[in-house]
């Protein structure tokens, strides 16, 4: 009469964790279990991966409206330029920095080759020419190099010479 022992204490909770060779009931249920395990832990590093890839996605995001804020700053700040250039204050006093002097009447032709209005000629009368400030041109200052190769001359003689290149020497 084979009789099994009866357990006792930690080896008796141990033999309850693991089936004895006669259940076939608890075999079935470990390959469920690895199952449901590895779909949860394949669940949790997917959401690992989705949040990581979103939290890059939300600082690429960050970057590109602050460069977007900075070109809109730099595009507006470069239409003032161009609208304070354009003003017919700015543009009157550059035409006269230029010595240009305002226009006589005009006169417009008609589609049938009539003259309307009486033209005139500019006249330069109440505007002063700017000075025109003449510069003389710098003098160019050039040296000269001797013909023959560096490797000719002595070391003492390229040594006195600065403008010798030396190679090392």
């Amino acid at each position: 009469m084979s009789r099994k022992p009866e357990l006792r204490g930690r080896a008796a909770r141990l033999a309850r964790l693991f089936p004895g060779p006669g259940t076939r009931g608890q075999a079935a249920r470990t390959p469920f279990v690895l199952l449901v395990v590895l779909l949860l832990g394949g669940g949790l590093i997917g959401l690992l991966v989705l949040n990581s890839a979103l939290s890059e996605g939300s600082f690429k995001l960050d970057d590109l409206q602050k460069d977007t804020k900075n070109l809109t700053d730099e595009e507006q700040a470069l239409q003032r330029d161009i609208d304070s250039y354009s003003a017919p204050e700015a543009l009157q006093r550059r035409a006269r920095e230029l010595g240009m002097i305002p226009g006589g009447d005009p006169a417009f032709l008609s589609p049938d080759g009539t003259v309307k209005g009486v033209p005139s000629t500019a006249s330069g009368a109440g505007y002063a020419e700017p000075p025109l400030v003449l510069r003389p041109p710098e003098p160019v200052v050039f040296t000269t190099v001797p013909s023959t190769s560096p490797a000719e001359i002595p070391v003492s003689e390229a040594a006195s010479n600065p403008t010798t290149p030396t190679f090392g020497r």
